[in-house]
């Protein structure tokens, strides 16, 4: 079967991008199947998170300067069928390198095609800045679905037209395959009015691109990156695990893919 590649794209920062990146890639790997996460942000969470080196030159850095391949730098982690492509800190440089040369949109998508091609993996997401720079806008181009982490506080709410747009753009010229996946509420809070309108809104606006599944605020989601474990390495039994191992079957069985 053919591989799927997401982007998990919000130009915001702190709605649980990478936390989600993290733990949903983790849990499908739980389920068995094989993962990749490409560490696309310069603050490298998602790297260390995973129990990664975050100044290691073993990173996505070189491979879309053209100096390594994508094979070449995918890295086991802890975790079972779970793999990754690290950032470094000294990502952030790479916009400014990579807009200088030819085809500077596509330098991920041609070094991610031969492990696309390969089939070596079932799922590959790509965890992106929160900006929507150059880095994001090579994932938005390389990749078949976006998932967008929204947060559930108001000032979340203002991106969103921004990311839908951009889809837009992105469909009419680099990557006409693209598809927005779906709007996933993070750090929700029952016992708030705030998440609870905030909720109701979004679904006022985007009631058909909406996962059911609802992340919770959950302290051992905060945790588990400290340790350099997904949820599902440093805490299987908490809620915050429940709630992913619940998105990823909603994820694949939107994809048509069964266990």
């Amino acid at each position: 079967m053919k591989t799927l590649v997401t982007a998990l794209a919000n130009q915001k920062g702190g709605v649980g991008k990478t936390t989600t990146s993290v733990n949903l890639a983790a849990a499908l790997a739980a389920r068995g199947f094989q993962t990749l996460l490409i560490d696309l942000d310069p603050q490298a969470n998602a790297t260390s998170g995973l129990g990664l080196d975050k100044t290691s030159p073993e990173s996505i850095y070189p491979v879309l300067l053209g100096e390594r391949s994508m094979e070449e730098v995918i890295a086991a982690t802890q975790e079972e069928n779970l793999f990754v492509v690290p950032a470094e800190l000294d990502l952030a440089g790479a916009e400014i390198e990579v807009a200088r040369m030819d085809n500077y949109l596509d330098r991920l998508r041609d070094a991610l095609k031969p492990v696309v091609d390969s089939k070596r993996f079932d799922f590959i997401f790509l965890d992106c800045p929160p900006s929507l720079g150059l880095l994001s806008l090579n994932a938005l181009s390389c990749a078949n679905t976006l998932l967008v982490p929204l947060q559930c506080e108001y000032y979340a709410l203002e991106g969103l037209s921004v990311i839908t747009d951009m889809v837009i753009k992105i469909q009419e010229s680099s990557n006409p395959k693209l598809r927005l996946d779906g709007i996933l509420f993070t750090m929700f809070d029952g016992r708030t009015n705030l998440s609870k309108d905030v909720v109701e809104e979004v679904r006022n606006h985007f009631e058909d691109g909406l996962y059911r599944s609802v992340i919770p605020r959950n302290v051992r989601l905060s945790e588990a990156p400290s340790h350099g474990l997904s949820i599902f390495g440093y805490a299987p039994s908490s809620n915050g695990a429940a709630a992913y191992l619940d998105l990823s079957r909603e994820f694949t069985e939107r994809h048509g893919r069964g266990d």
